[in-house]
């Protein structure tokens, strides 16, 4: 059984990773003259939560929207800027894994060359009476609309609350005081955009009610939030809200549609749900209400029927999360040659761990420990499970990930083939190339480290004089010398007195050489060159211009035909 479920988790995981994006099929790619109201469609994949879609006016843009949506369709609300190229990127969403961002596609839109019919109220509607005095003001969009002008007033025409105020390209106002209770409100909403607005649209108007507090939100209490295996045919329940005269109750198999239930009206605090599925993830938000509106921020859960593993709805993070631990493991794994065990360990933080040797035969897994490290000598094919608990009605349930990896053999012989040692603004780039495959760390400090998996130092000391590697699983260890010249090939003084003695400083070639020096630069104790020398000519007599320079330490910086630097100082003694 545990053989199928790691089958089954690798088909599965395969099948997700092969997943294809979709491309916009309406509009096309590169389609021209779409009108500005148009609604986005795409390809439908099989497998997906949902959609994240990105609209912007420059490629990978989000400046015009960025939302997510159950359904492979959009019709942005403030539709779309005319006589522009619009590029929409769509993003796969998962419950239990990594998003999946598509390629970006773009169309340009049609030119708009009128200007905008006049709107509607949407809330209030016209003529609504009894209207909480904190309502915002909302309206539908206008075809080719920019912007839109309000004005309010407790007066026809007379704008004393807001008069012609340009609210930018918006569908909603909340205003900054409330409205005089028991009071006619009247409304003009204006359009407008490039070519200009009409003269004048219908005034609209609502009537306010007394002054009444807003109901507050409720807690669920039954599904919780979190909570698993919860029936198929659940008595949703929750908090009978003080001042509530009803409920409006919505719950979706995503956070993003109402697809099981779209805002229910209840007048008590409970009700029955029939058509949940098996295995499957709810999200719910019961907002009450009264005379004076609904309530306000009032949050969403999450219940699932599956069996207690997730992935849940976080409230606190705005996430998905699941109870199965994450897991950090390699896909192989070296052993030591002629050890009588080999400790292979997790790192992995979780309430239990197995250890599967998979019989390379029958592919048997077999259980072969249930700690978290494992004693083995034997190579071969390998999976390892880390669990949480999940504590449900009557028992704990394990919420398990599994990793397949391969156990290899180290000879305990380590050898380094070639070190290659290039300067590099001053500092030394070192590539190490190790003969055969094994698992290595590195170090230029000390052969106790510190080391580091990667074989490439791109800024080592200019001073470096050796290399450490050894095996991971202590199969052995190598030590590879950086050759120094320094103290054999360059003089540490010379005497330019004229005695014909010593009197020039000069680099001397080794009979071992395997390069040419190519430069040599020597500079002052603060650092100004003051010579640049061949280094197979005569040398240099200590003097600049024909001036004895006096006596002092000097800095030279050579380097060979190999690419390598050498560094240091001598001593000009007269």
């Amino acid at each position: 059984m545990r053989t199928l479920l790691f089958i089954l988790c690798f088909l599965t995981i395969t099948a997700i990773n092969g997943q294809a994006c979709p491309s916009l099929t309406s509009p096309i790619n590169g389609a021209t003259n779409v009108p500005i109201n148009t609604t986005i469609r795409w390809n439908n994949v099989e497998g997906v939560t949902g959609y994240i879609i990105n609209i912007g006016t420059f490629s990978g843009g989000s400046d015009l929207a960025s939302t997510q949506t159950g359904g492979n369709f959009y019709t942005p609300p403030l539709g779309l800027p005319d006589n522009t190229e619009i590029f929409v990127t769509i993003t796969l969403f998962f419950f239990n894994r990594a998003d999946i961002v598509c390629q970006t596609e773009s169309f340009f839109t049609e030119n708009i060359t009128t200007v905008p019919a006049c709107t509607v109220l949407k809330s209030p509607t016209n003529n609504a009476t009894g209207i909480n005095i904190g309502s915002n003001i909302s309206w539908n969009y206008a075809l080719g609309a920019t912007g839109y002008f309000l004005t309010l007033g407790t007066i026809s025409g007379a704008g004393d609350l807001i008069n012609n105020l340009d609210l930018g390209n918006v569908l909603e106002y909340n205003p900054t005081v409330d409205f005089p209770p028991l009071t006619e409100i009247f409304v003009s909403v204006v359009p407008y955009n490039k070519n200009g607005s009409l003269s004048a649209c219908s005034e609209e108007r609502f009537t306010t009610g007394a002054i009444a507090a807003l109901p507050n939100c409720s807690s669920i209490t039954y599904p919780i939030n979190g909570q698993t295996n919860v029936p198929l045919s659940p008595l949703i329940e929750w908090e009978a809200s003080l001042g509530a005269t009803g409920y409006i109750v919505s719950i979706g198999s995503t956070p993003f549609e109402n697809d099981i239930l779209d805002e229910g009206i209840f007048s008590t605090n409970s009700t029955f749900v029939l058509n949940f599925e098996n295995n499957s993830l709810y999200f719910i938000r019961i907002i009450p209400f009264n005379s004076s509106g609904r309530a306000l921020g009032c949050v969403q859960t999450s219940f699932s029927t599956i069996l207690g593993c997730g992935p849940f709805f976080d409230i606190d993070t705005g996430e998905l999360r699941t109870l199965n631990p994450v897991i950090d493991f390699p896909d192989e794994v070296e052993i030591c040659v002629n050890e009588p065990s080999n400790v292979i360990s997790s790192s992995d933080q979780a309430d239990g761990y197995r250890w599967y040797y998979v019989n390379p035969i029958n592919g048997e897994a077999i259980l072969i420990s249930e700690e978290k490290q494992l004693n083995t000598s034997d190579t071969g094919q390998y999976i390892y499970e880390a669990f949480n608990y999940s504590q449900s009605d009557n028992s704990a349930i394990e919420c398990a990930s599994l990793k397949e990896f391969r156990v290899i053999e180290s000879n305990g012989f380590l050898a380094i083939e070639n070190v290659s040692v290039k300067d590099v603004d001053g500092a030394l780039e070192i590539l190490i190339q190790m003969s055969g495959l094994g698992n290595y760390e590195y170090s230029i400090t000390s052969e106790k480290g510190p080391f580091q998996d990667s074989n490439f130092f791109p800024s080592a000391p200019p001073d470096t004089q050796a290399i450490y590697v050894r095996n991971k699983n202590g199969c052995g260890k190598a030590e590879f010398r950086i050759s120094n010249l320094n103290d054999k090939a360059f003089p540490r003084f010379f005497t330019p007195n004229g005695d014909g003695f010593n009197d020039f400083w000069q680099y001397k070639p080794q009979s071992d050489d395997d390069f040419k020096m190519e430069t040599i630069f020597i500079y002052n104790q603060y650092g100004k060159l003051i010579k640049q020398l061949n280094p197979y000519s005569e040398g240099w007599n200590g003097t600049v211009n024909s001036k004895p320079l006096p006596n002092s330490d000097y800095w030279y910086r050579a380097k060979d035909s190999n690419g390598k630097v050498y560094k240091g100082h001598f001593s000009l003694r007269r």
